[in-house]
């Protein structure tokens, strides 16, 4: 396993994540922040606002724009829905999860227009930050886990890893060499802004030629 400490300084996070499809549920709404057991605000009132569209999540449907109890456990059980482990409480895995199915805008950095063009033992990854990022690409040839915990522990990630990039940029290029011939590898991008923000792609898969 990979800390991303050790590459770009950041926190850590808890729980597993693989390979899948996630029901969108569209919402106008979008979260900005990790959040847990005990914080309040009007991103706490979205997330709950937003769990409650689905009352085998969230039967209690309360939008108080408190995290107590039964809000953790609506995340986890958003969680367990999704494949994520189960920790109550939103960390940047998590945080990626709910804002795609809520289709929304994020502060932290967007990962977009990923073109893969692989050969027989190479593929040359390319894709957009719409704000100045660093990066990394996680990659293997099973399906990488993800742990997701506290701010404090921050997120490691299982898997190979490339460092992409320290500086700041919008335009990322990953280059991998020396991979086995018709294979099919798993993959994620992580990238993280100047001031802490940081986002990761859903896991996809490309296959060698």
């Amino acid at each position: 396993m990979q800390k991303l400490n050790r590459f770009l300084g950041v926190g850590v996070v808890t729980g597993a994540l693989m390979l899948m499809v996630l029901p969108v549920l569209a919402s106008a709404e979008t979260l900005t922040r990790q959040l847990e057991l005990g914080m309040s605000g009007s991103d706490v009132s979205a997330l709950q606002t937003f769990l409650a569209k689905d009352a085998s999540i969230y039967p209690q449907g309360l939008v108080t724009g408190y995290f107590g109890v039964l809000t953790k456990s609506a995340v986890s059980n958003f969680q367990s829905r999704n494949g994520i482990a189960v920790v109550g409480r939103v960390g940047p895995i998590t945080l990626a999860a709910l804002n795609q199915q809520m289709n929304g805008d994020n502060s932290s950095p967007f990962i977009s227009s990923v073109n893969v063009n692989p050969s027989n033992t190479t593929v040359n990854i390319t894709w957009n930050t719409n704000e100045n990022s660093s990066a990394v690409m996680y990659y293997g040839t099973s399906p990488l886990s993800m742990i997701e915990g506290s701010p404090t522990t921050g997120i490691t990630i299982g898997g190979s890893s490339l460092l992409v990039n320290t500086d700041l940029t919008s335009s990322h290029t990953a280059v991998l060499t020396n991979l086995l011939g018709n294979t099919v590898y798993y993959y994620v991008l992580y990238v993280r802004d100047g001031t802490g923000n940081e986002s990761i792609s859903w896991p996809s898969t490309f296959k060698t030629n």
